[in-house]
C-alpha cells in the first residue's frame, strides 16, 4: 500500500489557483446570474445602495466594488447623486469584441486573419438560415438591399456616402448571422465582425475617395439579392456557396493592399 505525501509547496500552489473570490466578486456573480435569467432586466433600477448593503451584509465599498465590476462588463450603467443608482443594460457585443480583440492581439493576429475567420462561420449561417428563414427574415433583408439602391442613388457621380453604404453592409451581414437560428454562430460571428467594421470602414472610405465606379456597388447588390432568392428558395447549399464565393471577391477588394497584414491591435489603439 502506498501513501501520497503532499508538500507545503504543494499546498500553496494549490491555493494560489484556488483563490476563493472577494465578497464583491460573489455579489457581481449574484447580480449577474440574475440578468442572465432575465430576473433584472434592461432599463430596470436597481433597488437603492442602503438596502442591498443590507440585503448582503457588506459596506458601500465593497458594494461599490461589485457595481465596478458590473459596469466594466457594461451590464450595469451607474449613476452617481440623489436622482443616481445602478440601471441594468443590455449587453454590448462590443464588449466581447474587444476582449477577444485582446487575446488577438497577444497572438499577433492580422486583420486578414479574422476575416478568414468569418468566411467559414458566415456562410454557414447563410446555409441555416435559408433552412429557418421567415417571411419577416426575407423582408427585413430586401430592405436592407433597398437602402443600400437609395444610398447609391444619393451619391455624389453614384459613388455612395461610405459610412451609410458601410453601415447598412454591416447590417445585412448582421441579420444573415443574426437570423440563421444558431445563437452561438450568431454571437462569434458579431464579434468577428466587430473586431474589423473599423478596419473595413477605413478601407472602403479611402477606396471611395479614389473614385471607385458605381458598377462595382450595383454587383455588390446583385450579390445580395441572389442571397436573398436563393434563401428564400430554402437552397441552403446554394446559399452557402454563393456568400462564400461573395466575400472571396470582397476581400480582393477590401484588403487588395497592405491593410490586409495589418494587426489586430491597431483597431485599438
Amino acid at each position: 500500500m502506498s501513501t501520497t505525501s503532499t508538500s507545503h509547496d504543494d499546498i500553496m500552489q494549490v491555493g494560489k489557483v484556488m483563490r476563493a473570490p472577494k465578497t464583491a466578486e460573489l455579489i457581481a456573480t449574484h447580480l449577474r446570474r440574475q440578468i442572465v435569467k432575465g430576473e433584472l432586466t434592461p432599463g430596470e433600477t436597481l433597488p437603492p445602495e442602503v438596502q442591498l448593503m443590507s440585503q448582503y451584509g457588506v459596506s458601500r465599498p465593497t458594494l461599490r466594488e461589485a457595481f465596478r465590476i458590473l459596469e466594466t462588463e457594461t451590464l450595469i450603467s451607474v449613476r452617481r447623486g440623489s436622482r443616481g443608482g445602478a440601471q441594468v443594460m443590455q449587453p454590448d457585443i462590443s464588449v466581447a469584441a474587444r476582449y477577444v480583440g485582446l487575446l488577438l492581439q497577444i497572438s499577433g493576429t492580422t486583420i486578414d486573419d479574422v476575416y478568414e475567420a468569418r468566411k467559414v462561420s458566415e456562410p454557414e449561417c447563410a446555409r441555416l438560415l435559408a433552412k429557418t428563414r421567415t417571411k419577416q427574415d426575407i423582408a427585413d433583408l430586401q430592405s436592407c438591399i433597398e437602402d443600400l439602391r437609395k444610398v447609391v442613388e444619393a451619391g455624389t457621380k453614384a459613388v455612395p456616402d461610405p459610412s451609410r453604404w458601410s453601415g447598412l453592409t454591416y447590417k445585412f451581414h448582421e441579420l444573415i448571422m443574426q437570423r440563421c437560428g444558431n445563437k452561438t454562430l450568431a454571437v462569434q460571428g458579431a464579434v468577428l465582425h466587430d473586431i474589423v467594421t473599423t478596419h473595413l470602414e477605413l478601407s472602403v472610405a479611402t477606396k471611395f475617395d479614389q473614385g471607385d465606379s458605381s458598377e462595382r456597388f450595383q454587383r455588390v447588390i446583385k450579390a445580395y439579392e441572389k442571397l436573398v432568392a436563393l434563401v428564400e428558395a430554402k437552397d441552403g447549399d446554394g446559399a452557402a456557396e454563393h456568400w462564400r464565393k461573395h466575400m472571396d471577391v470582397a476581400a480582393k477588394y477590401l484588403f487588395q493592399n497592405d491593410l490586409k497584414n495589418k494587426p489586430v491591435v491597431d483597431l485599438f489603439a
